[in-house]
């Protein structure tokens, strides 16, 4: 029997050695001698960047900031192949690509030393009509993909302006990095029984964004699991995605059906989706740790009055033109106009 991927993918491959450190020899030691020092110059003040890394962080508006050392996700792997064997995918085939850079993020980024996790609030200080058609919270803004980037963009470069020759790569929900499990294990949260991360006196209605870079840091603990023998998630699911504590089936997901799904959402899920026209935050809106969210700061992610007082009438009347005046910059637009009718309509 076949070892599991995830095993395989563990054993290292020992021919990846610096060739140039390697094959050093007396005539060469001393070119290494001048390439070498700025590199253990910033080894050598792990403490002092690490708290300069977590400054920039708060200076740039995120909630907190965790780092861990970048590596194989060990915990994590056996986890990952069995959800998609699961086939809790659904019609996300992106989840079944780069199984091994899910994993391994040293993969994306060569010679990676640590893995920066970043929390951005999102939580509104208003919210919709409470009787009208609902989308996510998160997407009540500009999309979260451009204002995140631009702020990580501007961290890199200034680790790199006050720290040195330091090379990296960010990442906000577009690339294989398993985000939550990060995020875990650099202390920001628990993973909770709906598959999200949630923060003491947090909450969870936040992003989560990756910085990984080539310098060693200080390095942060997970933290422990405060779900306890709460079951508000699971048991508020109208579909009953969470088929077990911590595993979601994403096939079951109403942000599935309104967001990922292509074709017509099913007819079982009729009256269901409680009035969810995209995404859905009803697993969080009922989670005990939400109490303490409280509203960001940040004005890109604030909504447009319009969207705010829309009403059922109004979105089942909307057009096209209206769409993309409320909806522009708006992570909304994953699913195209042709897509917020059709769950619209399904909702009726």
């Amino acid at each position: 029997m076949a070892a599991p991927v995830w095993l395989r993918l563990k054993i290292p491959n020992f021919k990846r050695i610096s060739a140039p450190i390697a094959n050093a020899t007396f005539d060469n030691l001393e070119l290494l001698g001048e390439l070498l020092p700025n590199r253990i110059k910033l080894n050598n003040n792990k403490e002092k960047h690490t708290a300069f890394i977590k400054s920039e962080a708060l200076r740039l508006g995120f909630l907190s900031c965790g780092i861990s050392a970048s590596g194989f996700l060990e915990q994590e792997a056996p986890r990952l192949e069995n959800w998609l064997q699961q086939n809790h995918q659904g019609q996300m085939g992106y989840m079944e690509n780069h199984f091994d850079k899910r994993l391994n993020p040293n993969l994306l980024v060569p010679g990676a030393k640590s893995l920066v996790s970043l929390l951005l609030n999102y939580y509104p200080s208003e919210t919709q009509r409470s009787e009208s058609y609902q989308i996510s919270k998160y997407a009540y803004g500009q999309d979260y993909h451009f204002v995140i980037k631009e702020k990580l963009k501007e961290l890199l470069y200034s680790i790199q302006e006050n720290i040195g020759d330091v090379s990296g790569r960010v990442f906000v929900d577009s690339a294989p990095v398993l985000d939550k499990a990060w995020a875990a294990k650099s202390g920001l949260g628990w993973i909770g029984k709906n598959s999200n991360l949630l923060t003491k006196s947090v909450g969870s209605f936040y992003f989560i964004a990756e910085l990984i870079v080539d310098l060693a840091l200080d390095y942060d603990a997970a933290t422990t699991d405060h779900c306890g023998s709460c079951t508000a998630c699971i048991d508020a699911c109208p579909t009953e995605a969470i088929v077990a504590p911590y595993v979601v089936d994403g096939s079951k997901c109403i942000s599935y059906f309104t967001i990922e799904l292509q074709e017509n959402i099913p007819v079982g899920m009729k009256e269901k989706f409680n009035d969810w026209a995209f995404g859905c935050d009803i697993c969080q809106d009922v989670c005990p740790w939400n109490k303490f969210s409280k509203p960001h700061a940040e004005p890109l992610f604030n909504p447009s009055p319009v969207l705010l007082s829309m009403t059922k009438k109004d979105w089942e009347e909307i057009t096209e033109e209206t769409f993309k005046v409320v909806f522009k910059n708006s992570a909304v637009n994953r699913t195209k106009y042709a897509g917020l009718k059709r769950n619209i309509e399904f909702l009726k």
